[in-house]
């Protein structure tokens, strides 16, 4: 386990365990209604950077929010080395310190920040229904959904190993893109997010090989001709990669196979960018939130507001353009800012 793991569970306040006769509660936060069945105000689902300031606006708002940290706490910033790019850490800060000091923020203004994840909702009438870990019950004026969606990667093994050592690895080349200035990458993919990718490398890399696994772009034919015009973009078609090379510590190739001639051979580079898609983290919502083919939730345009009342979204979850910490930082807030107006509407 991770240190930042330890730090998180560490810093966890669990809830009291009350009598199924108790009539009183000692906090507006909550109000027990049996040994299994809870009552909130506001339930926050999720705990990276919509998660957090959502639960920093609506616990200043007085609407006593519970979040729950779900399978990841701190979310996709917990695999980030270095955050650069986010407004106030001029020096930069690593993901997990930065997630380490959302969580220290939130739990200020008393927001009751909990170990779980949730397993299964009811959001056919209000209050809403959620259960955490298929067991405790929950009621909820308000409902923040800010789960996140989680980068799907090639699966090798020795891609992991890097991800996990922050040496070399990324889904997000906007993030990590500026750490691999004047050096050579690789990036796989070939849908229009990959184009773009590789397109903003290329502005930053001294030259940008681009994998693709079949024998096609599944981009837009605008964006198959803008990396096909960049000089420094070398594109392989029909090209699987076998292994990530390094020296245990950080990258320094790419062994790739081209699937046509089967022919093996090494691409020196010092950074590997997976951009084959993100999965959102929404599946336990689907029969009652809109979602769309790929699983992100549909909300109201210009607002948090999903198709069912009271209940809101956050961050990654219904962002598949930008996925940046800082616009889903934003979108907690909005969140918390609808859920209030939303309470003082039926109130």
């Amino acid at each position: 386990m991770s240190d930042y793991f330890r730090i998180v569970k560490s810093n966890v306040q669990m809830p009291l365990i009350f009598q199924l006769k108790c009539t009183f509660a000692p906090s507006k936060r909550t109000i027990i209604m049996s040994d299994t069945i809870e009552k909130v105000k506001c339930l926050i689902i999720g705990s990276g950077p919509a998660g957090y300031t959502a639960a920093i606006y609506a616990a200043r708002a007085n609407m006593f929010p519970v979040l729950y940290q779900g399978v990841q706490p701190g979310g996709q910033l917990t695999t980030t080395n270095e955050v650069e790019n986010f407004p106030g850490y001029p020096d930069g800060v690593t993901g997990p310190e930065m997630m380490v000091q959302l969580q220290e923020q939130a739990k200020r203004f008393s927001t009751d920040v909990r170990d779980g994840w949730v397993t299964k909702v009811d959001f056919s009438s209000r209050p809403h229904k959620v259960w955490v870990n298929e067991t405790k019950e929950i009621h909820a004026e308000t409902v923040i959904i800010s789960t996140g969606a989680t980068a799907k990667y090639l699966g090798l093994p020795s891609e992991i190993h890097y991800l996990n050592m922050g040496g070399g690895v990324s889904a997000c080349a906007v993030c990590d893109g500026f750490f691999y200035r004047n050096q050579e990458v690789v990036i796989v993919g070939a849908g229009d997010s990959a184009c773009e990718e590789a397109h903003y490398l290329s502005k930053l890399c001294k030259k940008v090989t681009m994998l693709v696994r079949s024998d096609q772009f599944r981009a837009s034919k605008i964006m198959v001709e803008r990396v096909q015009k960049t000089e420094n973009i070398t594109i392989m078609m029909n090209t699987d990669t076998l292994e990530v090379i390094g020296d245990g510590n950080v990258v320094t190739a790419v062994k790739v196979i081209d699937k046509t001639t089967t022919e093996v051979h090494e691409i020196p580079a010092t950074g590997f960018f997976v951009a084959i898609g993100h999965k959102p983290n929404t599946d336990v919502f689907k029969d009652y939130i809109l979602l769309d083919e790929t699983g992100y939730i549909i909300n109201q345009p210009g607002t948090s507001r999903t198709n069912v009342e009271g209940v809101f979204v956050a961050g990654d979850a219904a962002d598949q353009v930008y996925r940046q910490a800082i616009t889903a930082a934003g979108t907690g807030c909005m969140a918390a800012l609808d859920a209030e107006r939303y309470l003082a509407s039926i109130e």
